[in-house]
């Protein structure tokens, strides 16, 4: 079964609404399930919620899962205050756990993303990693260019920041290609005539993407492509890091 990763808005939208939609479906059962099983249940919203989005997404519903249960389950209700002891306990570990677990899922969907054999594409991977956390960030992007070019074998490639012009043809996080709303079948069709866009993120940000000009036909395969995403995110964490402001000395 193939799987899409929601990035953006759209993730942290999910984050904020799914908790609370949960909690108003388990509203009528309120006095009959006990709390400790209504959090059960809220940390499954969270799973469900990192498993598909982000990081950002995850620590996003494990907030909002708290705050509602603290709203709607906790005396007194609707409010977001807390009176006994017992269910301050349940809302804490609620809040851990799902931060938690919103962690691990994310971890575990990474590496099932780098989840490659081939000593080549681990090295790329592992290069990349290393100059995000060490150079700046305009000489890892030009360093991914390059790679995406040498590894899809591109006839070029270029970088645009911040800019979401037109509908092309666009290479998704599990390393699909889709065309307007439908996948494309690479393995039979080989890459698209138009350029395709990679888009990278830094911390769920739309930050920019990839414009790769690929032969048309070529047929990368689908490790290739896995590889190409992991080094577009290694571009957004050196990009996240030369946007995040420096501490006081």
């Amino acid at each position: 079964m193939r799987r899409y990763v929601m990035r953006g808005p759209v993730s942290l939208l999910a984050a904020m609404v799914i908790p609370l939609a949960l909690s108003a479906m388990l509203l009528p059962l309120r006095g009959h399930l006990a709390n400790t099983n209504v959090a059960l249940l809220l940390v499954v919203a969270v799973v469900a919620v990192a498993a598909v989005g982000h990081r950002a997404a995850g620590a996003v519903a494990a907030l909002s899962a708290a705050a509602w249960f603290d709203f709607f389950f906790t005396r007194p209700y609707e409010r977001f205050t807390i009176s006994n002891s017992s269910d301050i306990t349940t809302a804490v570990l609620l809040l851990a756990v799902g931060l938690a677990v919103s962690q691990l899922a994310a971890r575990a969907r990474h590496f099932e993303v780098v989840a490659v054999t081939d000593a080549g594409y681990l090295a790329r991977i592992h290069e990349a990693a290393v100059m995000a956390r060490s150079r700046p960030a305009p000489a890892v992007v030009d360093h991914v260019r390059a790679e995406l070019v040498d590894l899809l074998s591109l006839r070029g490639c270029r970088f645009e920041h911040g800019v979401l012009l037109g509908h092309p043809p666009r290479l998704e996080h599990d390393g699909s290609i889709v065309v307007g709303r439908r996948q494309w079948a690479t393995d039979e069709l080989g890459m698209p005539a138009d350029e395709v866009e990679l888009r990278v993120f830094a911390h769920g940000r739309y930050v920019g993407r990839f414009m790769l000009d690929a032969v048309p036909g070529s047929k990368p395969g689908r490790q290739a492509l896995l590889v190409a995403v992991t080094l577009a995110d290694q571009a957004g964490a050196a990009l996240e890091s030369s946007t995040r402001p420096a501490k006081a000395a």
